[in-house]
C-alpha cells in the first residue's frame, strides 16, 4: 500500500481510523490512477519529512478523536434520556425482572429476557426494589 503525506487542516478535517492508528492517510490503487490534489502534489523527496511530521502530530490526532468521541457519546446519552420516561413502583407492584442480570451465566439466544412476575417488597431509593416472588 502507498502511504503519501498530504498537507492536513486538522480543524476541518475529522481524522479517519487508519490514520490515527498508523499516523499517516493511505491511498488505494484506484487513488494512484484517478487525477487528484494529493496525488499532483505529491513529492517524492519531501516524504519522508511529511510522514515524520505526521507521526510528530499522531498523538495530538489522537487526543482530538478522543474528545470527539466522548462529546458524541454525551450527545447520545442526553438525547437518549429525554426519550426515557421514570417509572417508579409502589411496594406490591408487579413486576418483571431481566434474566441477564439475575442469571448472567445463563445467556443465549434462546434464553428468556425476562423472569417473574415478583412483587414489590421494599423501596430502597427510586429505581431500586427488594422483591419477593408471589410466593412469599
Amino acid at each position: 500500500m502507498f502511504c503519501g503525506c498530504i498537507a492536513q487542516q486538522p480543524e476541518l478535517q475529522q481524522e479517519r481510523p487508519f490514520n490515527i492508528t498508523f499516523g499517516t492517510e493511505a491511498l488505494i490503487p484506484l487513488e494512484i490512477s484517478t487525477p487528484a490534489l494529493r496525488n499532483e502534489y505529491f513529492n517524492e523527496h519531501h516524504n519522508p519529512e511529511g510522514l515524520r511530521t505526521n507521526l510528530d502530530l499522531l498523538e495530538e490526532a489522537r487526543e482530538r478523536a478522543g474528545i470527539r468521541m466522548v462529546a458524541y457519546q454525551q450527545r447520545v446519552v442526553r438525547y437518549h434520556d429525554t426519550k426515557v420516561k421514570v417509572k417508579l413502583h409502589r411496594v406490591g407492584d408487579l413486576v418483571l425482572r431481566r434474566t441477564a442480570i439475575s442469571q448472567p451465566t445463563k445467556v443465549g439466544k434462546l434464553t428468556p429476557n425476562w423472569e417473574g412476575p415478583y412483587k414489590v417488597a421494599r423501596i430502597i431509593r427510586p429505581g431500586t426494589y427488594w422483591l419477593e416472588t408471589l410466593d412469599g
